[in-house]
């Protein structure tokens, strides 16, 4: 017996998430550029230089997580055109 009904699994991979993601990223890099130079009594140099800092960071992190989810489908493909051959050569 559930007590608790099973909900989705929510798709984190979509637009919207990966949105807001890069919303908050660059607020809370750009945030803390404004904290240093506040702190420090500077012009506007590290609220640029973390905002680039973050932008850069991000770029990187859906690269890196593109070329993985692309890997494994490339995986998948082959295993299946491999699959597929086997079904051809036991056919014939």
């Amino acid at each position: 017996m559930k007590l608790l009904p099973t909900q989705p699994r929510v798709n984190t991979e979509d637009s919207l998430g990966l949105g807001i993601e890069v919303a908050v990223i660059i607020a809370l890099f750009f945030g803390l550029g404004f904290v240093l130079d506040r702190l420090v009594g500077t012009t506007p140099l590290f609220m640029i230089l973390m905002t680039f800092v973050g932008a850069i960071g991000l770029f990187a992190k859906f690269k890196y997580r593109y070329d993985d989810r692309m890997n494994e489908l490339e995986a998948q493909r082959a295993a299946q055109s491999a699959a597929a051959a086997r079904r051809k050569r036991e056919a014939a």
